[in-house]
């Protein structure tokens, strides 16, 4: 079981302990989107309060099954910024379609574990119920369908179903900016020649400045190449290859 994960379970568990046992105790922190601007706090606290112990059960089994997976591929706090944000976007979705429902419930989060699981092992066989296999990916669409028909047709006893597809939208949001700021990404935009995509003379005045006698053989042939094809038919006949080519190089100053 990995930190958050198991820290999420408990938090829960504690929290609809308290919402059976303490009077009172629940409604402060429903979220009632069109009043998130007087009660702000609502955004996360309605992560975990649940309508019962059903609707607990199901939440935490997903985080149970499909979590501690996640967790150990993304590092322990971008999985819980990816928890935090999808809850949060969860919310905020409910604020278009359904601003005055009080919500609660970690679906938003839960789906935002789902979607992120999805995409990083989207063949694995999920069984349902334990008997019917399904692909990671074939169960979220799924799930995604069944959450866009309860939503437009107000189906589900008032279950909050814009909040999971919030989740959704929170999930794959975060992985893509995880994806963004990665390391390997990172090195890339590091070493990557400057976007100099002019195509005017002081373009060519510093491709034209590249000291070709101090690059290898094979370099300095595709210089050669490149060059002449600029004064045979022009700078618009460059290919996005030939200017990263001539920027690298030009960039450096010694080959």
């Amino acid at each position: 079981m990995t930190p958050w994960v198991m820290r999420l379970l408990v938090a829960n568990g504690i929290v609809f302990l308290l919402q059976g046992t303490v009077p009172g105790f629940e409604p402060p922190l429903r979220l009632v989107p069109a009043l998130l601007l007087t009660r702000p706090w609502t955004i996360i606290s309605y992560m975990f309060l649940h309508g019962g112990f059903g609707h607990l059960l199901f939440n935490m089994i997903a985080l149970f099954f499909f979590g501690p997976r996640l967790e150990s591929r993304l590092g322990s706090p971008n999985f819980l910024i990816l928890y935090t944000v999808s809850g949060v976007t969860g919310g905020l979705l409910s604020l278009v379609f359904s601003p005055w429902a009080a919500i609660i419930g970690a679906s938003g989060a839960i789906f935002g574990v789902l979607l992120g699981f999805a995409m990083f092992w989207p063949r694995d066989q999920i069984l349902i119920w334990g008997i019917l296999p399904i692909e990671a990916r074939g169960l979220v669409a799924g799930m995604t369908v069944l959450a866009l028909m309860g939503g437009f047709t107000g189906s589900g006893g008032g279950v909050a179903h814009f909040a999971p597809l919030g989740g959704f939208v929170g999930g794959f949001l975060s992985l893509k900016f995880f994806e963004w700021r990665s390391p390997a990404n990172a090195w890339k935009r590091k070493t990557a020649p400057a976007a100099k995509r002019e195509s005017g003379p002081s373009a060519l005045a510093r491709w034209n400045s590249i000291k070709r006698d101090e690059m290898h053989e094979v370099n300095r042939a595709e210089l050669d190449r490149i060059l002449d094809q600029i004064s045979t038919t022009g700078l618009a006949s460059l290919t996005p290859s030939d200017r990263e080519f001539l920027e690298r190089f030009s960039a450096r100053g010694k080959h």
